[in-house]
C-alpha cells in the first residue's frame, strides 16, 4: 500500500478496491512535466509539482477531465506542451472533442512554488510566472476557476479524479 494509496482513502471517497489497490475500473495515470491527458472515462492522474503548474479542466456533469503540466509560461513559436498557453489550448481542444461543453467547464490549478528560492521575493520567480500565465489564459477563455493551491515554497503532489474534478494535494 503506498502513500498515495492511503491519501486517496483519507479524501472520504467511496472506493472499491482492487486487488492491485487500485479503483476498480479507473485508470492510474502518471503525468510528467510537458505532457497532458484527457479523458471521458474515470481516471486518477498523479503528477508531482514544482515551479511547473498543473491545470485541470473538467465537466462534473458529464464526467469528462483532463489535466495538464507545463514548465514555461511564455509560449514558443511551434506548438508544445511545455508552455502555458499551449498546453491549454491543447487540453481545452481534447476535452472538446470528448463531447465537453465549454460553458460548462470550470478549471482547479496547482503548483508554481518558488522550489529555488533565492533572496527576496521579487514577484520574478518562474513559479510565479507559470501562475499568473495560467490565470491570464482561463480568464481569456472565460473559464471559471474553482480551485487553487498555488505558491510557496515547497512542491506539491497533485491527484486529480478526471470522473467529477477532485483534487488531493500533498505538499512534498
Amino acid at each position: 500500500m503506498t502513500a498515495l494509496d492511503d491519501l486517496l482513502r483519507a479524501s472520504g471517497l467511496p472506493r472499491k478496491e482492487s486487488a492491485s489497490g487500485t479503483s476498480a475500473g479507473v485508470k492510474k495515470i502518471h503525468l510528467h512535466a510537458g505532457q497532458l491527458y484527457a479523458t471521458a472515462e474515470p481516471a486518477e492522474i498523479i503528477t508531482i509539482l514544482g515551479s511547473c503548474v498543473a491545470v485541470c479542466l473538467f465537466e462534473a456533469r458529464r464526467g469528462i477531465g483532463g489535466i495538464n503540466h507545463f514548465m514555461l509560461p511564455t509560449d514558443s513559436p511551434t506548438v508544445n506542451p511545455r508552455y502555458a498557453g499551449h498546453a491549454c489550448d491543447l487540453l481545452l481542444g481534447q476535452l472538446l472533442a470528448l463531447g465537453a461543453r465549454r460553458a460548462n467547464l470550470s478549471a482547479k490549478i496547482f503548483g508554481g512554488a518558488s522550489v529555488l528560492h533565492i533572496g527576496p521575493n521579487t514577484g520574478a520567480e518562474l513559479g510565479t510566472r507559470n501562475i499568473e500565465a495560467a490565470r491570464a489564459k482561463l480568464a481569456l477563455e472565460q473559464i471559471p476557476i474553482v480551485g487553487e493551491d498555488v505558491g510557496g515554497v515547497r512542491g506539491r503532489k497533485l491527484v486529480f479524479l478526471t470522473a467529477d474534478g477532485t483534487a488531493l494535494i500533498r505538499q512534498v
